[in-house]
C-alpha cells in the first residue's frame, strides 16, 4: 500500500525577542514607530493578541527594550565564573563596559529611539524600567560592601549611591552618543574616570580623580 508523506509546516513561536527585533526592524527601516499595532501586526504576519501577550502598547514595547539591554548585560557578567570575586569598583566598570556594547551592538536604534521626539523629557520616559534596575543593581552593591563594615559611619547610603549610578549611567549615555572616536574608546576612558571617581567620593578621597576626569571632559569638549 502506497502511502504519502505530507509536507508539515511548523510555524515557529513568538517570544519577547523576537518581537522586539521585529520593531526594531520596523523602526530602523521606515525611520519612524509604527501607527497602529493592528498594522504592524498585519505587516509582521502575526496576530494581534499575540502582540498583548507580552506588551499592552508601543509605549511598553520601548521600555521593554532597554529592559532587555539590562537582563542581557546581566546574563553576560552571571556567565562569568570572575565575577563574583570582583570588587564593587570592578564590578560597576564590567557592567558598564559591557552594557555600552550592548548598545553599540545596537547603536542605530538607540539613537534614533533617543532623538525620536524634539522632547528630551519625552525621550526618556522609555528609561523608566531600566532605571530601576540600575539603582537596584548599584543599592545590591552597596549592601554587600558594607556588611563588611563594623563601624556604621564607615557605611555607605544605599540611596545617594544608587542615584548616583543613575545620573552617572545618563551622563555616560549623552557621551557615547557623541562620541565619535574609533570603536569609541573615549567612552571606555570616560566609563573609567567617572566610576573612579564615584568610588573614591564615596571613599572620601575624591579630589584627584574629580580634577582628572575634569581635564578629561575639558579635552573632549574642546577637541
Amino acid at each position: 500500500m502506497a502511502t504519502t508523506n505530507k509536507k508539515t509546516t511548523t510555524k515557529k513561536v513568538l517570544d519577547k525577542d523576537k518581537l522586539i527585533a521585529m520593531y526594531m526592524d520596523y523602526v530602523l527601516e521606515q525611520e519612524h514607530r509604527p501607527k497602529t499595532v493592528y498594522k504592524f501586526c498585519k505587516e509582521n504576519k502575526i496576530k494581534e493578541e499575540e502582540f498583548y501577550n507580552f506588551f499592552g502598547s508601543f509605549e511598553g514595547l520601548q521600555k521593554g527594550i532597554w529592559e532587555r539591554f539590562y537582563e542581557h548585560t546581566i546574563t553576560v557578567l552571571n556567565k562569568s565564573p570572575e565575577f563574583e570575586t570582583f570588587t564593587n569598583r570592578e564590578k560597576m566598570l564590567t557592567f558598564y563596559y559591557t552594557f555600552f556594547e550592548m548598545l553599540t551592538a545596537n547603536r542605530s536604534y538607540v539613537l534614533f529611539s533617543l532623538k525620536e521626539h524634539e522632547s528630551q523629557m519625552k525621550n526618556l520616559e522609555q528609561l523608566k524600567g531600566l532605571r530601576k534596575r540600575v539603582k537596584s543593581f548599584a543599592r545590591d552593591l552597596i549592601q554587600d560592601g558594607n556588611t563588611d563594615k563594623a563601624v556604621k559611619a564607615l557605611q555607605q547610603s544605599e540611596s545617594i549611591f544608587s542615584e548616583a549610578a543613575w545620573v552617572q549611567l545618563m551622563f555616560l549615555m549623552k557621551f557615547w552618543m557623541d562620541d565619535n572616536s574609533a570603536q569609541f574608546e573615549s567612552t571606555d576612558v570616560a566609563i573609567e574616570k567617572s566610576v573612579n571617581t564615584v568610588f573614591d567620593v564615596f571613599d572620601n578621597t575624591p579630589l584627584e580623580r574629580v580634577i582628572d576626569l575634569g581635564k578629561f571632559l575639558w579635552k573632549e569638549k574642546m577637541a
